[in-house]
């Protein structure tokens, strides 16, 4: 049995990133990118956040791979590549191995140990499966092709992680994918939360245990390593709200009292109420995702959701 291969494409220069990370923080209004959330310690919360009773997301879209995995993974076919996008501990793409039998599983996450380490305990449960993790940073761009064979290929995306760009970013992303997808019977698999009413996608994103809050808080202490900034996490209140016109949740952190937190040697001061911009989160009605897909090159577009219509899951070739 091969063991896993870990390929390293994380190309960095955390010079320019901190600058913009502090160019972002001193701008007005100021944010953060949503990487910033996944220290050891986020990784954990945004694990809990999976298991609330207000985060629908994660347990509907289980829901929909069981109702229907044999028809999903009779769209998807035997014997590809599968391409698991932000793989991280590799959990919901090792769902499917079993009944895709696909020839190579390649996990893609910019997280090296976490992706090792599922790897390593994956491969000898399928030992006619190669095992290949990629460490990228794929928000930056999509750019496989040294590290696929011609055998068709279908990308897996799920948890609704594509609402975390613009629709034109989006647009951008799965074009880049399908440009990957020359050969027959190539795909994509993705998750995506639906238009919903605000109340509900609120609850999920500001949960009555504040364990999003403490999530979101848990940033600034991600940042004060990095930065050697000195950010009070317990001076910042977490904000969320529904933006109907724009199709997308919005995350905040607000001062709760003027601050004043030294950046890269100087001051940056905030007024009481003004926030750090540090996610978005967008919804689509399914017939707007749909025609996204068509409009990035793909084709053959079918959709699966649950009772409710809280979710959708599609498959594109």
């Amino acid at each position: 049995m091969p063991s896993p291969r870990i390929v390293r494409r994380l190309m960095r220069d955390l010079a320019a990133e901190r600058r913009a990370l502090i160019t972002g923080l001193r701008a007005s209004p100021a944010s953060i990118p949503p990487r910033y959330f996944y220290d050891p310690l986020g990784c954990a919360l945004y694990a809990a956040i999976c298991e609330l009773p207000e985060y629908y997301l994660t347990r509907t879209e289980r829901s929909i791979f069981d109702t229907h995995r044999a028809e999903i993974a009779r769209a998807v076919g035997r014997g590809r590549q599968f391409v698991d996008l932000g793989a991280g501990d590799c959990r919901k793409g090792a769902a499917w191995l079993d009944g895709i039998l696909p020839s190579r599983y390649i996990a893609v996450d910019i997280a090296e140990d976490a992706i090792g380490a599922a790897l390593a305990r994956m491969a000898p449960q399928y030992p006619a499966i190669e095992m290949l993790g990629i460490v990228t940073d794929f928000a930056g761009g999509l750019d496989l092709r040294h590290d696929l064979t011609d055998v068709p290929v279908t990308f897996f995306f799920p948890g609704s992680s594509i609402g975390n760009f613009t629709p034109d970013e989006a647009l951008r992303f799965i074009a880049q994918i399908r440009r990957h997808c020359d050969a027959p019977g190539s795909g994509l698999l993705i998750g995506v939360d639906t238009v919903k009413p605000a109340e509900r996608i609120e609850a999920a994103y500001a949960d009555a245990l504040g364990v999003t809050a403490a999530f979101n808080r848990n940033a600034l202490h991600h940042l004060n390593r990095l930065l050697g900034s000195d950010f009070v996490a317990a001076q910042w209140t977490h904000r969320a709200f529904y933006d109907a016109a724009a199709g997308r949740v919005e995350m905040h952190l607000e001062a709760a009292s003027p601050q004043r937190v030294r950046l890269a040697g100087e001051a940056r001061a905030f007024a009481a109420g003004e926030r750090i911009h540090t996610e978005n989160s967008c919804k689509y009605a399914p017939d707007d995702f749909a025609a996204l897909l068509v409009r990035a090159g793909f084709r053959d577009v079918r959709c699966w959701q649950d009772p409710a219509g809280d979710f959708a899951v599609f498959h594109a070739e």
